[in-house]
């Protein structure tokens, strides 16, 4: 329950006011969804394995591969319509 509250100020940073959330444990996949249904047209790959999914230049969700394996980082992922 501690580290659920601990990322609640996080959580409430994101301008969108609904996320949704499933976890694929075999494919160790994050994903993370901002819009529903979303129809993303674009989407780029980070250098660290993670896909930012965007529909008509918005961000409507993010999946994050080997999800197990992050940790805290201070590396901030800087989307390309936010860079």
């Amino acid at each position: 329950m501690k580290k659920i509250l601990d990322i609640v100020p996080d959580l409430l940073s994101i301008p969108y006011s609904r996320i949704w959330t499933s976890y694929d444990k075999e494919a160790d996949v994050l994903y993370i969804n901002f819009k529903k249904p979303s129809h993303a047209d674009d989407s780029e790959l980070t250098d660290d394995d993670t896909i930012i999914r965007y529909e008509k230049g918005e961000i409507v969700g993010i999946t994050i591969l080997n999800a197990s394996k992050k940790g805290k980082s201070k590396k901030l992922i800087k989307p390309k319509n936010l860079a």
